[in-house]
């Protein structure tokens, strides 16, 4: 099978690839062409994702394929975007059609559940890796930044941290568990859920925020550089779901929350005053610490005492980000 029929036949052809509100032109031509509202900005996101690094070679396609979008559809969370419609460029190690069915599945149905469209992208030949490009709009100077946050702002995260981190020894098959502690980390790590309406009800709320990635220390310490803030986060704040601390005790469920990563989660300062005004209205809200003078992120013991963790988050090109 040629590349340009592989396109026609798993990407081209998947219901997420058909069109829809803001997108012009989509699959099909030399580019796509997106509508944008007057008074309005786009919000752009490229992620990578890389067989034996990002997720197991062996792993299911279909999984897979939801995995990868809702990691990149998180970004536009991140800033408070609405999302309009992604590129896909994949790398194939060969053209397996029940490979490429399973994952374009996937795909599909994690692109209907963010209403986001395919509108192109670019196959090759090579070791397995896929980059996606996501666009999505934002009403003209409202976007969620990192910078901004403020003294005396409350840092905030969406909900309970470290559970997909929890489930890689699940993934890789390194341990087990029942099903009723597996299966809720393994949807955590596989179809993580892009927190897009929260993102968009912190507009005007919110001072600064991002999504959870390379674990809460790591990505709160680009808040406060961007901020030019410190942040500091009580311990025994951090919020924990029952079935990691079932999984891996209290210990190791707090360290997968502070440096595992792959939450996905949206992590933000807000003032006060608007802490009673979110929680009210149903939004997953969740204070863990505040925002102070200074520089870093101090990580708090329950006597105010500062604790030195021993890993701060993920690096592709070290190993801490200490």
């Amino acid at each position: 099978m040629g590349e340009f029929e592989l396109i026609r036949h798993y990407f081209a052809a998947a219901p997420c690839a058909q069109g829809g509100e803001g997108v012009a032109l989509g699959i099909g031509d030399d580019g796509a062409l997106l509508d944008l509202s007057p008074g309005e900005q786009l919000a752009i996101s490229t992620d990578t994702l890389v067989a034996g690094v990002h997720f197991p070679e062996s792993c299911d396609p279909f999984l897979l394929g939801q995995r990868a979008l809702g990691v990149s559809v998180s970004d536009l969370a991140a800033m408070g975007a609405t999302p309009i419609g992604f590129t896909l460029a994949i790398t194939l190690p060969n053209a397996d059609a029940a490979w490429l069915q399973a994952f374009a599945s996937g795909l599909d149905r994690m692109a209907q559940a963010c209403a986001i469209r395919l509108i192109g992208g670019d196959t090759t030949r090579g070791p397995l890796s896929l980059t996606l490009s996501v666009f999505g709009r934002v009403p003209s100077g409202m976007a969620l930044t990192r910078g901004g946050a403020q003294e005396g702002d409350l840092l905030c995260v969406g909900g309970d941290l470290g559970d997909a981190a929890g489930a890689l020894p699940l993934v890789l098959g390194q341990r087990e568990a029942p099903a009723a502690i597996a299966e809720p980390l393994l949807a955590r790590y596989w179809a993580p859920q892009p927190q897009l309406a929260l993102g968009q009800a912190l507009r005007g709320n919110a001072t600064a925020a991002l999504d959870i990635s390379d674990g809460l220390l790591a990505d709160c310490g680009h808040i406060a550089t961007a901020s030019q803030v410190a942040l500091q986060i009580d311990q025994a704040r951090v919020p924990l779901s029952a079935a990691l601390i079932a999984l891996a005790g209290q210990e190791a469920a707090l360290h997968y929350a502070l440096a595992g990563g792959d939450d996905y989660l949206l992590a933000f300062t807000l003032p006060v005053a608007r802490l009673l005004d979110m929680q009210a209205a149903g939004w997953p809200v969740r204070v863990i610490g505040r925002v102070v003078a200074g520089v870093g992120v101090q990580l708090l013991d329950a006597d105010g005492l500062e604790i030195r963790p021993p890993r701060s988050g993920y690096q592709h090109f070290g190993l801490s980000s200490d």
